[in-house]
C-alpha cells in the first residue's frame, strides 16, 4: 500500500496483522527481553519485514539492532524507515548512494486524542486546522501528527540530532479527498553529518482502509 506514495526504487515489504510463528533475529531478543506481548509481536513482524525488504535489495539478512534515540541500525550502505501501528507493520529500505534518507510512518485514521494537539503542533498549523475542521472524510490533526513522525524518521539519520514537535512547520497539498503532499519547512538549523545542509522535506500522505500513511524519501 505504502508504494502509493513513495518513488520507484524502493525495496518495500507490508503485513496488517502478525504472522503465527515469527521469532526475532537471536540478536535482537534482548531489545525486547522485557517487553509486553503485543510491543513484541509488533516489533518481530516489522524487524521481519525489513529483512524481506532487504532481500529485496539483494542485501543479506541482518538483525536491526538500536542507535540513538532507538533509530534502527541499517547494513551498510542501506537506508530504512520503519512504521507500525494497530493494522499496519512496514519496512521500506534503499541504497543509500540513491536515497539520502526515507522516513514512513503510520496511524489509526481516527482524531487524536484530547489534549495531544497543543504538543504537537505549532499555532500555525492550529490555526490551518481550524480553518479545515469540518471540510472532507478526513482526520487532519492525526495527518498532522504523522507527518510530524515521518519528518522525525528522515532527519535524525542524516543530523544525529533529535527535532521536536516545535521545530517544524508542516503544510499540506490534496490530490485528492484522501492523499496529497506535504512540505515540512524545518524551523532550526540543518546541518547534517554529511552532505548539504537540510531546509526542508516533501513528502506525500494517504488516507486508505483506515489507515494513515505518510513517506518521505530525501533524495
Amino acid at each position: 500500500m505504502i508504494e502509493q506514495i513513495l518513488p520507484g526504487g524502493i525495496a518495500i515489504a507490508e503485513a496488517f496483522e502478525d504472522p503465527p510463528g515469527l521469532v526475532p533475529h537471536p540478536s535482537e531478543e534482548a531489545l525486547i527481553g522485557r517487553a509486553v506481548e503485543k510491543r513484541r509481536r509488533e516489533f518481530v513482524t516489522t524487524r521481519n519485514l525489513a529483512r524481506t525488504a532487504m532481500g529485496k535489495l539483494g542485501v543479506p539478512a541482518a538483525p536491526v539492532m538500536r542507535g540513538e534515540r532507538g533509530a534502527p541500525l541499517w547494513p551498510k550502505g542501506v537506508v530504512g524507515s520503519l512504521a507500525h501501528c494497530d493494522g499496519y507493520r512496514g519496512a521500506v529500505l534503499a541504497y543509500s548512494m540513491q536515497v539520502r534518507s526515507l522516513g514512513i510512518d503510520a496511524e489509526p485514521h481516527g482524531p487524536l486524542p484530547d489534549g495531544v494537539l497543543p504538543a504537537v503542533s505549532i499555532e500555525d498549523e492550529r490555526t490551518w486546522l481550524g480553518e479545515q475542521a469540518g471540510d472532507g472524510p478526513v482526520h487532519w490533526d492525526r495527518i498532522l501528527f504523522c507527518a510530524k513522525e515521518a519528518t522525525y524518521k528522515a532527519w535524525f539519520p542524516l543530523t544525529q540530532r533529535w527535532l521536536g514537535f516545535e521545530d517544524a512547520h508542516i503544510t499540506f497539498e490534496s490530490e485528492s479527498d484522501t492523499s496529497g503532499t506535504f512540505r515540512s519547512k524545518l524551523l532550526v538549523p540543518g546541518e547534517t553529518t554529511s552532505g548539504a545542509p537540510l531546509t526542508e522535506f516533501d513528502g506525500r500522505w494517504m488516507v486508505s482502509d483506515g489507515l494513515i500513511l505518510t513517506a518521505i524519501s530525501v533524495q
